[in-house]
């Protein structure tokens, strides 16, 4: 079944409110509950139809970054590949889990419905794992080849099944098992990338935008959610990590099977009290905008008068005076013009998503070399304590964790003193200073990589790449929390824009753009370290991303990382100056 999206109205509203109880229990329009009949407010979505999806994602995002956060580390020692590669292969499964998510949404936007989605995908997800996985530990001692005849195994599973028959073996892979494993990784992010953006979806819409108490709480939701995905990637930065470095990979591969049960189970204890779609567009979304973009290029000869001049045309679509070229789809006279609207707010968006990416090429970084360096320095606490590098990310959660409050509770107030907007900022501005401190964090970045390089000259250890850099692995705290700073207002704030500023019933692709950013950027994070490393060993000279990292000099990748984010901020504030709210308002972002 589909799911009806009501876009925002454009205010901003202040963050972090918990919805008043007093709010009325009638009938909310556009919506049905389980049984198909009238949705009440006193019995029906709100945060209590929310908070158990959000509790589903929680444990999500346990088991998907509990296989993200240390996958570098695992393919540089087990699978024995060297650094420059696998941070390439950690960024391109990465960006595939980001840019599947424009598959998931097309389905549920157009095929299934956002709730069976979120249902096919998480089955998906754990369905042969939680068969297979038992079967698995019976046969851990037996042949790969012998395991491999008699089982089929796919997702989750298939990675729990290589890291066990790895971890029984200390030579080096064979072909087949790496491309066996490679293909689980595959497999999950199918499945993780199809329900990313449904599940934020289907949440976000528990909430009714005519009740004023609603429409509060949905401005808050953005924060609460961005916490919930918080504290699932602490608990796998920190938990799984250690469980890996030191009680298995294959254990820690396998636990992410019962994560995702679990999951699975939250998003079905509600099915009850969820506010379910009450109408279906009369015809497919994406089929609705491509008829606009096929008859402007057929007129494209042809003049366009004036238009969008009807006074009743709605708020939503006065961006369409912008983009004048898509008039031409209304000469025919054969598509509305609030069809064109939608086609226009679509485009509206490309130059924001575009210089969004930068950021995500830097935050690519983050569990790529900055774990690797983590590796080189010295990581114990106390006598026989040593933490995992890859654990240190859970920083960035917590810096984000702690930055929302303050956000909410003292930077709101304080800048609507200043603004008069309710929100303080728009969500432009907010995405635009998370930017800002993205730039310091690569500052901050590059000056700890030199200290330690210099470290390692120092005490003789260049030449020695097995041995601790005498440099304690607090000094990367800073980044990683000032990281975890940016985060709370680049990625929340444009969760909240792309899913109010896409037209109604394509809710799912707003976010699933938004996700596709990290997607793309995780690519081209790949594709300049490969890119750089080719050009930095040319003629025998050390690349900058050798196995040894301290013969290397990331110091200089990331002061090329912050002359990118300069011109990616730049590009950004050029195009965030004119662009058009859907509620109509021109705002002059940063200015």
């Amino acid at each position: 079944m589909g799911l009806f999206s009501n876009g925002t109205n454009g205010a901003q509203e202040p963050l972090l409110l918990v919805e008043d109880e007093s709010c009325s229990s009638g009938v909310v329009e556009c919506v049905v509950d389980y049984k198909g009949e009238k949705a009440f407010r006193s019995s029906s979505g709100g945060w209590k139809s929310a908070f158990l999806v959000m509790a589903s994602e929680v444990f999500e995002r346990l088991a998907c970054f509990g296989i993200y956060s240390n996958l570098i580390v695992y393919l540089t020692g087990p699978l024995g590949q060297s650094t420059a590669t696998a941070a390439a292969n950690v960024n391109a499964w990465l960006g595939a889990g980001f840019i599947l998510p424009l598959l998931g949404a097309y389905i549920a936007d157009s095929v299934v419905g956002i709730y069976r989605a979120i249902i096919y995908f998480t089955v998906l997800y754990i369905v042969v794992c939680i068969t297979i996985c038992p079967i698995i530990m019976y046969r851990f001692h037996d042949s790969f080849s012998a395991a491999l005849k008699n089982e089929v195994t796919q997702g989750l599973g298939m990675m729990t099944f290589s890291a066990l028959e790895h971890s029984s073996s200390s030579s080096s892979p064979p072909l087949f098992e790496v491309i066996f494993f490679f293909t689980s990784l595959y497999l999950v992010a199918i499945a993780q990338g199809g329900r990313k953006p449904c599940t934020q979806a289907f949440a976000a819409d528990q909430f009714d935008i005519q009740d004023p108490s609603e429409r509060r709480s949905k401005s808050s939701f953005f924060n609460w959610w961005y916490c919930a995905l918080s504290i699932g990637m602490a608990l796998a930065y920190t938990i799984m990590s250690y469980i890996q470095e030191n009680l298995g990979w294959a254990l820690g591969f396998g636990i992410p099977c019962a994560c995702m049960v679990v999951s699975l189970l939250f998003v079905l204890v509600g099915s009850k009290i969820y506010r379910y779609s009450a109408r279906e567009s009369q015809k497919n979304p994406f089929a609705r905008i491509a008829k606009v973009f096929i008859a402007a290029a057929k007129n494209w000869r042809r003049f366009a008068p004036s238009t969008f001049n009807n006074k009743e045309v709605q708020e939503s679509e006065r961006s369409s005076y912008k983009f004048n070229f898509f008039d031409k789809a209304l000469i025919d006279n054969e598509l509305s013009e609030n069809q064109v609207g939608e086609a226009k707010a679509i485009v509206q968006l490309a130059p924001i998503w575009c210089t969004c990416l930068i950021y995500s090429i830097v935050s690519a970084q983050t569990s790529t070399f900055y774990t690797k360096q983590g590796s080189t320095m010295d990581r114990k606490i106390g006598a026989n304590l040593k933490i995992p590098a890859a654990s240190l990310s859970s920083f960035i959660n917590i810096g984000a964790l702690v930055t929302l409050p303050i956000y909410d509770r003292l930077f709101v107030p304080f800048a609507k003193g200043i603004t008069r907007k309710p929100n303080g900022i728009t969500t432009l501005q907010r995405i635009g200073s998370g930017m800002f401190l993205s730039i310091l964090v690569m500052v901050v970045s590059a000056i700890v990589e030199n200290r330690r390089l210099r470290t390692a000259a120092e005490h003789g250890l260049v030449d020695t790449p097995g041995a601790t850099v005498p440099m304690s692995v607090w000094w990367l705290l800073p980044q990683y929390i000032l990281f975890g700073v940016s985060t709370a207002f680049v990625y929340v704030g444009s969760q909240q824009f792309f899913y109010d500023e896409v037209p109604n019933g394509l809710k799912s692709m707003g976010l699933a753009l938004n996700y596709s950013i990290v997607g793309v950027g995780s690519f081209l994070s790949g594709f300049l370290v490969s890119a750089i490393e080719k050009i930095t060993s040319v003629d025998g000279r050390g690349s900058w991303f050798p196995i040894n990292l301290n013969e290397g000099h990331l110091d200089y990748f990331y002061w090329f990382l912050c002359g990118l984010d300069v011109i990616g901020l730049f590009a950004f504030i050029y195009f965030s100056k004119s662009y058009i709210y859907s509620n109509g308002g021109i705002v002059d972002v940063l200015s």
